[in-house]
Order: structure tokens, then sequence, then C-alpha cells
């Protein structure tokens, strides 16, 4: 039986309406996750866009043409950004809207009245790019991240090859060609696209849940205020990294710190400056130390490090460009960030628990509030 284009796009029509309901019901309702949501977002827009296409060769064609490809467009960001949310931050405004502007204004200028491919080599070069950010943003991922992760990277990368090679045929000889309507016409496009979205259904839902599941890991084991390990999360991984150390007999510092004069913070600017005095404090130690390092909030205003192969010369110096750094920034309404003080616990070939290991460093950070604050003191090797 022959299926016409006109038949097929009622199928994907269909078929992204079906898997739009599904995966918005056994994934986002359940997990929540950025990627399921940017995913729903992405069908409903694939479905819109099918359903655009209808409406060529009537009157309607001129709007319904244009409003097609930037549907489709649309949906094809959407996608990146779901592939994105999976590893960074939501993408700015202008990078979700800067390809569907761009394909509609094309389509405009191409006499979309009478031309049914109007705006056609902006649509299939921003589809092919999409798909290929979206493909190396799986790809990125950490190797451990999910399973599911490089078949879905392999068919976004597929895509994206499929699109390319679709610009090139149609630049080339047009879409005409028997090239072109042979294997990249659009009835072809939408009977691959529709088998592929249902085969790749469940790896999308299998991603979702990965996704809430270290997000919630990450509140498991985060501070709250300031995206630091919280306390519980800290013992349990210094205690560990404490071991290794022991068994490679290499060294280290622990450091705990005190913001100075913290209460009067609160009490003269309020609790929301308190706020950001402990969160500019957390951005220094992120820009201070290095990924490998523990970074954790102790508790109130109180911090904790844990830098393996950092001895105590080096230590020190963290602690002074943390402070050079909190010199540099203002708080609400101007004000001067609160010093800090430090103290620090060597690591030894020899060196005792993570207990003693924080008495130690507690003991010197008591001695430099005592000797006026804003200074780093060291300890006595903890053994």
């Amino acid at each position: 039986m022959h299926l016409d284009t006109l038949t097929l796009r009622v199928a994907f029509a269909v078929v992204a309406f079906t898997l739009a309901l599904l995966f918005y019901f056994a994934a986002y309702r359940s997990t929540r996750s950025p990627y399921s949501a940017w995913w729903c977002i992405a069908l409903t827009l694939f479905l819109a866009g099918s359903a655009s296409y209808l409406f060529n060769g009537t009157v309607h064609q001129v709007w319904a043409n244009p409003l097609g490809n930037y549907l489709l467009i649309a949906g094809a960001t959407c996608v990146w950004a779901g592939a994105r949310s999976l590893r960074a931050s939501r993408p700015r405004a202008w990078q979700l809207a800067a390809g569907p502007a761009v394909v509609t204004v094309s389509s405009a200028l191409e006499n979309p009245a009478v031309n049914v491919w109007s705006g056609g080599a902006v649509f299939l070069a921003l589809m092919s790019l999409m798909l290929g950010l979206a493909s190396r943003e799986l790809w990125r991922l950490e190797p451990g991240y999910s399973r599911v992760r490089i078949p879905l990277a392999i068919a976004a990368g597929f895509f994206s090859a499929y699109y390319f090679c679709r610009l090139v045929v149609y630049v080339g000889e047009g879409p005409d060609g028997s090239v072109f309507v042979t294997y990249f016409g659009s009835a072809v496009t939408t009977l691959v696209t529709m088998v592929l979205l249902v085969v790749v259904s469940f790896s999308m839902a299998a991603l979702s849940s990965e996704q809430q599941t270290r997000a919630l890991r990450a509140v498991a084991t985060q501070d709250g205020l300031t995206g630091l390990l919280n306390r519980s999360a800290f013992m349990e991984l210094a205690s560990d990294e404490l071991q290794r150390l022991r068994r490679t007999r290499a060294l280290g510092s622990l450091i705990l710190a005190d913001i100075d004069h913290f209460k009067a913070v609160n009490d003269t600017y309020g609790h929301a400056a308190g706020d950001v005095a402990l969160q500019s404090f957390a951005s220094a130690c992120n820009d201070t130390v290095r990924s490998t390092d523990l970074v954790g909030r102790y508790g109130g205003e109180e911090f904790i490090f844990l830098l393996p192969g950092v001895n105590p010369d080096r230590a020190e110096a963290i602690t002074a460009e943390i402070n050079r750094q909190l010199k540099s920034l203002r708080g609400p309404g101007g004000s001067r960030m609160p010093t800090a003080s430090y103290g620090i616990a060597p690591v030894g070939h020899g060196t005792a628990g993570l207990e003693d290991l924080i008495a130690t460093a507690d003991a010197a950070l008591y001695q430099a509030k005592s000797l006026g604050r804003n200074r780093t003191v060291r300890g006595i090797h903890a053994s």
C-alpha cells in the first residue's frame, strides 16, 4: 500500500501526540525532571509543526508553512535543551529563540504562498545543527551517567547526519530532484522520524529517571544555601579520602574556617546579608580549590576543607586567596564582605582519624580568633 506524505504526516501527528501523553504521565509527572519537561514540549511542538504542514496546498499555506518550520526548529531546539539539562544549566532565552526566528524570516522571504519548501535550506541546516548539538551534549555526559546515553547520542547523531545529507542534496539538485525525493523527501523523513521516536521513547524515560535520581542525591549531599557538601556528606567522603591517603602515604591538609563577626552581619544588615556572605564565601572557595578537593559547610558560618596532596604552606596560600577574593566582593548596599579565620591541621603519614584532625584544626582556629581574627594558624601535627 502506498503511503503519501499527507497520510504519513497525519500518522506522525498521532504518534507524536500519543508519545507526548505517555511521556507526560509516565515520565514527567513522576520525575518532574527538566529533561522530561523539555521532551514533552518538543513532542508537542513536533505535533503542532506536522499539523501545520497539513495546510500545504491550500490558501493557508502562506502562513502555515513558515509556522510549521518555526515549530519544528523550536522542537529540535528543545531536544538540545533537554540534552543540555542533563549536565549544564538552562540555556538562555536567545539561544532558544534564535533558530526558530531565523527559519521563520527565511521562510517568509521565499514566497511561502506557492513554495512549500520556503526556507528549506535554512530549515535543514538548523535541524542538523540542533540535533548535532543534542548528540554532543549526550556524548559529553560522564561515562557512568546512564546506560542509555550512548544509544540516544547515536540516534541524535544519525538524525543530524541525515538532515545534513538532506541539506547537501537539496542545495545540489533541489527538492524535486530524483535523489532527494527518493531518499530525503518529506515522506521518507516523516516515516524515519516516526519510527525512531517510538524506538527511543523508552530511553528518554530512563534518562529522565536518572536525572531525577541524581537531583535527589545532590539534595541529600549538598548544603541548600551554599551548594557545598553538607556536614554528613563531607564527613563520609573525607573519611574515605583519609584512608586512601594513609594507604598511599600521601600528605594533605584539613582546614576549618569561620567567618568573622558573622552575628554582627546578621544584626546590622539582616539575615539576607548573612546568606549573601555565606554564599560569597562558598563561591570564593569553589573558585580557589581544585575539583578533587573536598569543601563542606560544617555548620552555621563554619566551613571545612580536605586538601589531598597540599602541604600547610600551600594550604595557607589557599586561605589567603579566598580572603583576597572576599575582599573584592560587596554585599547588599555596597557593604564589605566579612573576613574569615582559619585553622590548619596537617595530614601526615601517621595521621590519626578525622575527628582528631578536626580537633587540631579547631584548636588552631580558636587561636586565630584569639589573635584578632582574619588570619590563619597552623595546628600541631595530629598523630
